[in-house]
């Protein structure tokens, strides 16, 4: 049967940024799927919560508190979830971000962090993931949650859209070096109802600016990025690597802009040059 291939019984996946959020929908969708999960996130209540859902399903959930920008948590979080779980199957590298930043204000600093939780993370955690599929299985999926910022011309988000730009490129030019063993794609998300958008969906005004830019007028919801995440990592997608998928509602340009400041003459002397 065809929807068999989209079953991903007592296989094995590390979930990044799986606390809240479009991660937490992953999560549980792949418990639901039939995979025992690891979780990882900075905050461990969030993560608890999340496992105890988990277990609710008969899967197993292992609760592994984890910075991803520190290289030694990303190995004992891969390391931690073979020696438990016994083997591993599937990596989706959610965990990411940064806060909107007007170009003339973003620095050197603000720059190397974004990249480094958005692309170099992800990077790291492929790497020793990939490493153990092959040891364990013998092969295994990998997916990266970008954003739409990638390809968008998005004022404010000089630093993220090029980070996720960054991402989607380390995604297509990875994969091939992988292949055939170990698969690794992408999806480019777009507005998602999670805290991220909540200062949009909370305010009638931007609500329906937000609606009337997306073509299926409605925000996306955890549960769609995780039915894209299992076509990914399940056998339905065998043949499908170095891919980037955009799940955004239809939208070809942002449905919200947020506004920079405008770049003004500085003052000397008392007057305006």
């Amino acid at each position: 049967m065809i929807l068999d291939r989209f079953r991903i019984d007592d296989r094995v996946a590390v979930v990044t940024g799986a606390g809240l959020g479009i991660g937490r929908g992953i999560a549980l969708g792949l418990a639901e799927a039939g995979a025992h999960v690891a979780l990882a996130a900075r905050t461990q209540t969030d993560l608890e919560e999340v496992a105890s859902q988990i277990e609710a399903l008969g899967r197993r959930a292992l609760v592994l508190p984890t910075d991803v920008t520190d290289e030694a948590a990303c190995e004992h979080l891969i390391a931690a979830t073979v020696e438990q779980l016994g083997r591993l199957d599937i990596l989706v590298n959610n965990a990411g971000g940064a806060m909107p930043r007007a170009a003339v204000d973003t620095s050197e600093g603000f720059m190397a962090r974004t990249f480094a939780f958005n692309v170099t993370a992800p990077l790291t955690l492929t790497k020793l993931a990939a490493r153990q599929m092959v040891d364990t299985v013998g092969q295994g999926a990998v997916v990266n949650i970008s954003s739409r910022s990638a390809s968008m011309t998005q004022t404010m988000f000089v630093a993220y859209g090029a980070a996720k730009a960054a991402l989607d490129r380390l995604t297509r030019n990875i994969a091939p070096e992988l292949a055939p063993r170990v698969r690794v794609n992408a999806i480019d998300v777009g507005g998602v109802d999670t805290r991220s958008l909540e200062v949009v969906l909370t305010d009638d005004a931007l609500r329906q600016r937000f609606l009337d830019g997306t073509p299926m007028q409605r925000p996306g919801q955890p549960e769609d990025i995780a039915c894209a995440v299992l076509y990914l990592v399940s056998d339905a997608s065998a043949w499908v690597t170095g891919k980037v998928f955009e799940v955004d509602g239809g939208t070809e340009s942002p449905a919200i802009q947020v506004p920079a400041p405008p770049l003004e003459p500085t003052s000397r002397d008392g007057a305006d040059r």
